[in-house]
């Protein structure tokens, strides 16, 4: 049969037509309580699961209680959307106040700085918000068992979601090599709520305890992704480094079974917190049950499960804007099981969880979290005195001091260096040295500006913008983390490309703490790559060595 020219073109672009519209090929996982559907991605050879429900939804009487396991649900559910993220809130704007001093020091705040303010719902947040996704290599993944990264996101504990950065990015820098998992977990006031009364007929650190039941789900359910419980990682940015360390730290140490071997942590984030019944947390509590008229309620807390979301979420936003700039308001506290203690003084005892670790820090950590219309006007010493609510003033006087001679402006400001040492440089050093007695690897990413969150472009790929397009720091820096992932080890290389020089563990020689070797990743003033291993500056040591001492009064 003869067709004619015009015919056949038409029949060619119906058969393309109807190529474009077949889905795409798909893969189902069964995990007892749910099955899901997920998408395979051909192009980037990785198979998506979005959307995996791995708890219950944390409302009504659920919520501030620990996480739940999740409801079971009959037929196969596509897992092909991101799931809604938890309720988001903003940091503190407060430029020359801390609402928390005032809480430290009177017990309450003054109505105006806990005024309403911000949005209360966004269409795409949701109380319901316990989920994760699984990144797999390629479409046969059911025989394989690889390396684990379970991704912790960032966001100050207020705001973030497994959405915001794509664990997909993960598998193609890993070569493909590892299983991805990004979750979720309640912020805000929604998951770190404190004071008597949660303790009581709650759970405090409910977003801790979300990580904690997420990493227990990724021991049960991983393997029928193709992954290997037993060689799990965890990885965070931020507030989601400072997530890895308080599971790392969690329970003493002795978490049982163990729920991951090792460690990265990017920009750790430790602020202040408290023990949950101090002043502070249980000022924050008493706010919260104010603004949401539940004061004369039999229950205070019965009162606050049953108050709209809505409402609960105004409260959140506004009590979050009102903190001192750049800071948070709603952090972990000490619980006495899962945190135990301050931070530091579990990781002086070397009381943690994991056998290998890895930190890398940026050189201007603290650059975003300064307002840049009043450092010039405010000392770092007056700087410390607002930002630790416990200080008095001559322990400001003591830590401005290490900060004074610097320009009033700019990322070598005193009261950049300061925000950025106190709560990430030095808690990551602190971090290294817990794990002396296993193993531990030291990084500083200093590409200019090396701003807090400028090195993530270089492991999530699909970001846009890199400050270095060099292909050689292309490759041996998102490279080293994954080797970690795999083998413990930034050593063991992915690539050829990877040609950073050999990254020593991080060292204690001469009886020095914090006096170690650190791996730094930089360019030239021409352009040129700078990959070298360095020591760890003295004068930074002797200022976390102060940071350390005083930790009973920075909450840390």
């Amino acid at each position: 049969m003869l067709f004619s020219p015009g015919l056949v073109t038409f029949l060619v672009l119906l058969a393309s037509a109807s190529a474009s519209r077949v889905p795409p090929p798909q893969a189902a996982v069964y995990l007892g309580y749910a099955s899901y559907q997920g998408v395979v991605d051909s192009a980037a050879n990785v198979t998506n699961f979005l959307g995996v429900r791995y708890a219950a939804a944390p409302v009504g009487p659920l919520r501030f209680s620990s996480p739940r396991a999740p409801p079971t649900v009959p037929g196969l559910t596509p897992a092909n959307t991101q799931p809604s993220r938890c309720f988001q809130a903003g940091s503190g704007q407060s430029k020359l106040i801390n609402p928390l001093r005032e809480l430290q020091e009177t017990g309450r705040v003054r109505p105006s700085a806990s005024s309403t303010g911000g949005s209360a719902i966004v269409a795409e947040d949701s109380e319901d918000c316990l989920f994760l996704n699984v990144h797999v290599p390629g479409d046969f993944y059911k025989t394989q068992s690889l390396p684990v990264v379970v991704w912790f996101h960032g966001g100050g504990y207020v705001s973030g979601s497994a959405s915001a950065d794509n664990g997909a990015d993960l598998v193609k820098v890993s070569k493909h090599g590892v299983v991805v998992v990004s979750i979720q977990h309640r912020l805000g006031v929604f998951g770190f709520l404190a004071g008597k009364e949660v303790k009581t007929g709650g759970s405090l650190n409910a977003g801790l305890l979300d990580q904690e039941f997420a990493l227990e789900w990724v021991q049960t359910h991983i393997a029928k992704f193709g992954g290997d419980p037993k060689r799990v990682t965890l990885w965070g940015q931020s507030a989601g480094a400072g997530g890895v360390l308080q599971q790392v730290i969690s329970r003493n140490g002795q978490t049982n079974p163990p729920l991951f071997r090792g460690a990265i942590a990017s920009s750790t984030f430790l602020p202040s917190q408290y023990r949950f019944d101090e002043k502070i947390p249980q000022g924050l509590y008493n706010t919260v049950v104010a603004r949401l008229n539940c004061t004369t309620a039999p229950s205070t807390l019965t009162c606050l499960r049953s108050a709209p979301a809505a409402s609960l979420q105004a409260t959140n936003v506004a009590m979050n804007t009102a903190a001192f700039f750049g800071t948070f308001t709603f952090m972990p506290v000490i619980d006495g099981e899962f945190v135990v203690r301050r931070v530091s003084e579990s990781l002086r005892v070397g009381k943690v969880n994991g056998k290998a670790l890895l930190a890398v820090t940026n050189t201007n950590e603290g650059l975003r979290f300064v307002d840049a219309n009043s450092t010039a006007s405010v000392s770092p010493s007056d700087y410390a005195h607002l930002l630790f609510p416990k200080f008095d003033r001559a322990l400001a006087e003591r830590a401005g001091a290490l900060y004074g001679g610097r320009p009033a402006t700019g990322a070598e400001s005193g009261v950049v260096r300061l925000q950025g040492e106190a709560n990430f440089i030095c808690p990551s050093h602190y971090f290294a040295e817990a794990f002396k007695s296993r193993t531990s690897f030291v990084g500083e990413y200093a590409v200019p500006l090396a701003a807090h969150g400028d090195d993530m472009a270089y492991y999530f790929i699909s970001r846009p913008t890199r400050a270095f397009n060099h292909p050689s720091f292309l490759t041996s820096f998102p490279e080293s983390y994954l080797s970690f992932v795999i083998s413990q080890d930034p050593n063991v290389k992915l690539s050829q490309g990877d040609i950073k020089p050999p990254w020593s563990k991080f060292g204690y020689g001469g009886g020095e703490r914090l006096a170690g070797r650190e791996m730094m990743f930089n360019r030239t003033e021409a352009g040129e790559l700078d990959i070298t291993e360095v020591a760890t500056d003295g004068g930074l040591a002797e200022r976390c060595r102060f940071w350390e001492s005083v930790s009973a009064f920075t909450g840390q």
